[in-house]
């Protein structure tokens, strides 16, 4: 049976993927003291490459709104500048009227700008949680995102990233419109959830903040879909595998590594599954990485998870 027939009966999910240590040589071979296990794991992409390739903004406010003004203004040969934040993601493919662009991105300078900045500070222990505690699910989401994140980065630093100084700096517009930019939520104490057990205050302040300026613009690259097509083979596809080019024992493993479980074996690996990774590029393990594949007709997300017991 083809591998896209075959995947058509399967059940496909996405595998939880680990991460694993780069090495600077072929990661095949076997070792005495150590059992090394290679997880291959390939998900289908239900949609073609140019569906994948093609960006539309979310609905949502806080993030949808500011990429569809920006869109709006740099296609098909404007300009478009924020300060402190991007609102579109360097080299989106987009289309408009037929004509399908890229979108790019620069920094153009700074800015001094006024900003209100968020801190949250855990309720001590010995502090009563007030009985007009918020809970963070019932606050407007730009507001509830900005709280969860300074929790997030309270329990593990997971988000520290995100923040200036402990700080959530208020930039998006959906941001500077919700309760915590109009003060509402200065000195109030939030949880998690009702009842705790994580309480904070939240504090908001107003500061100049010497931010940076983005501007992006859009490129055109094609006037149809079959040159975009091309365009995101070149660009977007990893790896292009038809069935004459595999034995029948890889394209079973092949078959086998979609979906889940994934396939996986300990080295010392047999000849099909080396050969099969090293046909996928996989030969070499620098970093954990997603790579696309188009094989068969199907379009597929894959990676190989690389684990020591």
């Amino acid at each position: 049976m083809a591998l896209h027939r075959r995947r058509l009966l399967q059940s496909v999910a996405a595998a939880s993927l680990g991460t694993f240590a780069g090495c600077a040589t072929p990661v095949f071979s076997g070792n005495e003291e150590k059992q090394t296990t290679y997880t291959l794991n390939i998900d289908d992409i239900p949609v073609s490459p140019v569906e994948h390739a093609l960006y539309e903004p979310s609905d949502g406010a806080l993030f949808g709104d500011p990429a569809r003004t920006a869109l709006d203004d740099i296609i098909p040969e404007g300009r478009h500048t924020t300060y402190g934040y991007q609102p579109l993601s360097e080299d989106h493919y987009v289309e408009r009227n037929g004509t399908y662009y890229q979108t790019k991105h620069i920094v153009t300078g700074q800015k001094r700008l006024q900003r209100t900045l968020v801190r949250g500070e855990p309720l001590p222990e010995d502090e009563k949680t007030p009985d007009d505690a918020i809970v963070v699910e019932s606050l407007d989401k730009p507001t509830s995102r900005v709280v969860k994140i300074l929790h997030s980065n309270a329990q593990t630093g997971s988000t520290a990233d995100l923040l200036r100084d402990d700080a959530y700096v208020l930039r998006r517009p959906a941001e500077q419109e919700s309760a915590l930019a109009a003060g509402e939520l200065d000195g109030r104490v939030v949880t998690m959830k009702k009842g705790g057990p994580w309480v904070y205050r939240i504090q908001t302040t107003q500061t100049e903040l010497v931010e940076t300026e983005h501007t992006i613009f859009a490129v055109e690259v094609a006037t149809s879909r079959e040159a975009l097509r091309e365009i995101v083979f070149n660009t977007r596809i990893d790896t292009e595998l038809e069935p004459g080019e595999l034995s029948e024992d890889e394209q079973e493993i092949l078959e086998e590594a979609i979906g889940l479980p994934p396939y996986e074996e300990t080295a010392p690996l047999s000849e099909s599954y080396e050969s099969l990774l090293n046909a996928l590029k996989l030969a070499e393990v620098e970093q954990f990485d997603r790579k696309h594949l188009w094989y068969d007709g199907g379009y597929y997300r894959y990676s190989l998870n690389v684990s020591e017991n």
